[in-house]
């Protein structure tokens, strides 16, 4: 970094600069303005949103991955709103998480650079997968794991060095033990008791036949034509998991799912074999991770587990066999958080997540960096 750049950075530290946070998934866009805590400050957490500014509609994608300039013509005028509200004239970082960035984000990378530096002056900006600022939000920069479950299932999980990934591979492919799966295995059950199949369940099938209507047999016609399939098998899991408390194939059901989740949580967990974490993690505020004889933080975040205790009794279980060293860790808090924790972090040259040409790109041309966040790429997880 430049002694210019530094300076310009230690400006920012005593007077507090703004920073970006931007958050794009299914739910639609959301946009969140921050003002950087002055020198001195010693919170580990991200800086205080002023403003937000949320936009229903999902940002498209098509053939060519997620549509940029439909993601631009929503995020420029609510960026604007957020800047003249705050009377802010400067940003000095920025970050957007999007769904999909690891396997859609090519023109996301390609085009937004652009559109924040010539729309806002912005020259430090990171574009991270929806996963990654979860995961900021939920453990910050310590090593760890996080599953994010709701209608999908990911679990993401950190040294500090490189990013590992479970699932997330949608609802066909993956996203095991998701809401959509759980869904999708209770109306399997339902349709084996109409058939009279072994494994059905008549419990599972009377709340089918409450929430879809007669005759069950229908059913395959109202699901598949639907875009949003996903979302509509997910919806049956809290039925799933009331049917749970009596019914002995619902409750294996849910039972199954805590442990597609634990695996997850296993899976990506740092430092499994028993090795030390990397040198970058061992430091004063950073916790080191592990399995063997060190405690590994580890997070769910996600409206899955707003089931309740027939899912969380199960993965209890299942975690304790699995990592029993792991220190279950309350999310504090979710990816607009997480969009804004990395961006205060780039804006004050001290991003510890590490960069990943898929899940964590930065644009910095203070330090010299282009295409990754500090630390050793790990390649694309897709």
């Amino acid at each position: 970094m430049t002694a210019a750049a530094e300076g310009t950075r230690a400006a920012a530290r005593e007077t507090g600069g703004w920073v970006l946070g931007v958050d794009s998934g299914g739910s639609g866009l959301r946009v969140a303005l921050a003002r950087l805590p002055g020198a001195g400050h010693a919170g580990g957490g991200p800086p205080e949103a002023v403003g937000s500014v949320a936009c229903p509609e999902p940002v498209r994608t098509g053939p060519a991955g997620i549509d940029a300039a439909h993601l631009s013509g929503q995020l420029v005028p609510a960026v604007r709103a957020l800047l003249a509200d705050a009377g802010a004239a400067h940003l000095a970082a920025a970050c957007v998480g999007a769904a999909g960035m690891a396997t859609l984000g090519t023109g996301l990378r390609a085009e937004l650079p652009g559109v924040f530096a010539a729309e806002f002056g912005v020259r430090r900006l990171a574009l991270a997968a929806d996963a990654v600022t979860g995961y900021a939000g939920a453990l910050g920069e310590r090593p760890g794991a996080v599953v994010a479950a709701g209608t999908g299932m990911i679990a993401m999980g950190t040294d500090l060095e490189t990013w590992r990934r479970a699932d997330g591979w949608g609802h066909l492919l993956g996203d095991c033990g998701s809401g959509a799966w759980i869904g999708r295995a209770g109306l399997e059950a339902a349709l084996r008791a109409f058939d009279g199949r072994a494994g059905g369940s008549r419990a599972l099938r009377r709340r089918a036949e409450a929430v879809f209507g007669t005759p069950l047999s229908a059913l395959p016609g109202q699901l598949y034509p639907r875009t949003d399939r996903a979302a509509v098998l997910a919806s049956f899991a809290p039925e799933v998991a009331r049917c749970a408390e009596e019914d002995a194939v619902a409750a294996g059901i849910v039972r199954a799912a805590a442990r597609e989740i634990a695996a997850a949580a296993e899976a990506v967990c740092p430092s499994r074999e028993g090795t030390p974490p990397p040198a970058r993690a061992r430091t004063a505020h950073h916790e080191p991770a592990g399995r063997h004889g060190r405690a590994v933080r580890v997070a769910f975040t996600g409206g899955l587990f707003k089931l309740g205790e027939a899912l969380q009794g199960p993965l209890r279980a299942e975690l304790a066999g699995r990592l029993p060293d792991a220190r279950i860790a309350e999310a504090a808090g979710g990816p607009l958080e997480g969009a804004l924790l990395v961006a205060a972090r780039l804006a004050d040259g001290a991003l510890a997540l590490p960069g990943d040409p898929a899940l964590l790109s930065v644009t910095d041309p203070d330090a010299g960096q282009t295409s990754e966040a500090p630390g050793r790429d790990a390649g694309s997880t897709d």
